[in-house]
């Protein structure tokens, strides 16, 4: 009876609608059906990109607003960012019972060998009975009856023979593996069960056996993203009800989503009017902390003169080339200056240009 309910739960579980967490499926997105909004407390789907060379990157979303009532989405993240932050979480949280899974390990396998001996033993025991089984036979058969006698002692000697070869055979296996785990085993068993991350990330680790890790000791995860920033707020609720809260950052496709933009623009304007170049502004903004969007590391020289554009904050070539320019006329801007005005990209300006569609 308890193994049917345990069966009728997991069918439920692995039903596909929104109330379930639904079936194992293919992905690298290791918390697909945990991740719930934190917004309107939806559970989140998972959508994927193609990357170069054809790898996968997970996205997750909520669209329960966009796919019932054609509305926008609740909130996106990438699912890179979020899975190594909920895997970092899980390793630490199984990292104290490393010992006991370590001694567990040992126990087992002291346990198969000890069922294997007895197994040896087993196959002995037989053998012994054979032999003495054809012995007795041949000695109580009647000497008139010589074709018996010497069939029953042809027996007699093939049952000896075997109780020797099976008895060689168990003396190499004890030989090559001694009944009790040597020190070097144990230790290597120890360092398996203590290298969790190592274990996690090994190529024998099969993404459906993440999975199923994670949906054993995670109830849900409830993200927030913040406003329209980088910022995200991560609730993880554990297996019988122990919550974890923590923050991971997002990419981001714009600078002004950034939550440190308005420190960000002041302090490039403060060095590009002390005189500074791009490179110097780079150095110094990623020597502060300050971090592009997207999944960029580190401010590059074209990163801070598109930042720089963006604030307005003409370059001394470009300063030059307005000073010797003819005036403009009505309905004439430089396409720094229109792009700001109009909100677009400069980039995105400049293929308009290119295309025709802006004179």
């Amino acid at each position: 009876m308890e193994q049917h309910e345990r069966n009728l739960t997991r069918i439920e579980a692995n039903r596909a609608h929104a109330l379930s967490m639904g079936a194992l499926r293919d992905g690298p997105a290791l918390l697909a059906g945990l991740i719930h909004c934190g917004r309107c407390g939806t559970r989140m789907t998972v959508h994927y990109q193609r990357g170069q060379g054809g790898k996968l990157w997970p996205k997750y979303e909520c669209s329960r607003l966009k796919a019932d009532y054609g509305g926008e989405l609740c909130q996106q993240l990438s699912g890179a960012c979020l899975d190594r932050f909920v895997t970092a979480l899980l390793l630490a949280a199984i990292a104290p019972a490393a010992i006991e899974v370590s001694l567990a390990a040992a126990e087992q396998t002291q346990h198969r060998r000890q069922e294997v001996d007895r197994i040896w033993h087993q196959r002995l025991e037989r053998a012994d009975y054979a032999v003495d089984r054809a012995r007795r036979q041949y000695q109580l058969a009647e000497p008139e009856n010589r074709l018996v006698v010497r069939e029953l002692e042809r027996s007699w000697e093939s049952a000896l023979a075997g109780r020797q070869q099976l008895s060689e055979e168990y003396d190499r296996f004890a030989a090559a593996r001694p009944r009790s785990l040597t020190a070097a085993e144990r230790e290597q068993i120890r360092a398996l069960a203590g290298d969790l991350p190592a274990l996690w990330q090994a190529s024998t680790t099969t993404d459906s056996d993440r999975k199923r890790l994670m949906r054993h000791l995670i109830e849900k995860i409830r993200v927030t993203v913040l406003g329209d920033s980088e910022r995200v707020t991560v609730q993880v609720t554990w297996a019988g009800g122990h919550q974890t809260d923590g923050e991971v950052v997002r990419p981001v496709g714009r600078l002004d989503q950034l939550s440190y933009f308005p420190q960000l623009a002041a302090r490039a304007r403060e060095l590009a009017a002390a005189g500074h170049a791009a490179p110097a502004i780079a150095k110094t903004l990623n020597a502060e902390g300050f971090r592009p969007p997207k999944r960029r590391e580190h401010f590059g020289a074209q990163g801070v003169r598109e930042l720089l554009r963006e604030l307005g904050c003409i370059s001394q070539q470009e300063r030059s080339l307005r000073r010797k320019a003819q005036p403009l006329g009505p309905d004439e801007w430089w396409p720094s200056d229109l792009a700001r005005e109009i909100g677009m990209p400069r980039v995105t300006l400049f293929g308009w240009i290119t295309h025709g569609w802006v004179t």
